[in-house]
């Protein structure tokens, strides 16, 4: 049984009701995904944060962008229920806007965003646990690729960035169907637990003009199951 709550360093994350609990796919993501720049500060920067699930990863980017304006959507209402008690109970909560909204209805929304996050489902529908709300936050029945790919790129700014994080495996089909769409890879870290093990995720991010691709790799545990310097200098300003 996870335990009722995660603490940060400025926040804390209650995920008992949730379909998804505090993971490190959310953590890294969030603290991996590149912040748009506040132009002049005329305005505050745009974020949206697909598949919200506890309000992780839209709280951290709350804390990275301190003058930005965050919404996070999830078609589960007990996980967005829970995700506004989580911001409500933060500094962040006046800038941080929970919904219960499905990313498929473009027509939801009315403005586009600076920076788009995402801990996407990946799994396929024949690992389907029987579970429904676990189920829709992790198996692409419930936002497949190409809709969440399409609906980002219409919905980002032109000089906006689209962030993931997805199995190592489903990468280079991604980044296929982001070309269809006029998106462009422009950083990529793979992800292993160990130097002996095999990758097993990766964080891209995209953006709608070409440019070259930094590629990185990220290790998270040492020989003695410690955390990497890598992994403590990414996660820094979060874990205790």
């Amino acid at each position: 049984m996870p335990t009722p709550d995660f603490r940060f360093k400025q926040f804390t994350i209650r995920h008992d009701r949730s379909a998804m609990k505090v993971g490190t796919d959310g953590v890294l993501l969030g603290a991996w995904a590149r912040l748009p720049e506040n132009k002049g500060g005329a305005s505050p920067q745009r974020v949206l944060d697909v598949g919200t699930g506890t309000g992780l990863i839209a709280l951290m980017l709350a804390q990275r962008l301190p003058d930005a304006m965050i919404d996070g959507i999830d078609i589960d209402a007990p996980s967005i229920e829970q995700a506004k008690e989580n911001v409500d109970n933060s500094i962040f909560s006046t800038r941080i806007n929970m919904k219960e909204l499905d990313f498929s209805l473009l027509s939801c929304f009315s403005s586009k965003f600076d920076l788009i996050v995402s801990n996407p489902p990946f799994y396929k529908e024949e690992t389907l646990g029987g579970k429904k709300a676990r189920d829709a936050a992790r198996h692409t029945s419930s936002l497949p690729f190409e809709k969440l790919i399409s609906n980002a790129a219409k919905l980002m700014t032109d000089d906006g960035f689209f962030c993931v994080i997805i199995p190592f495996q489903s990468a280079n089909d991604f980044i296929s169907i982001c070309v269809a769409n006029r998106l462009y890879l422009t950083r990529r870290m793979n992800i292993r637990s160990t130097e002996r093990k095999p990758f097993n995720r990766v964080m891209l991010e995209f953006c709608t003009s070409i440019q070259p691709t930094e590629n990185l790799t990220l290790t998270l545990y040492d020989t003695d199951r410690q955390r990497t310097t890598e992994y403590k200098e990414l996660t820094k300003d979060f874990y205790l």
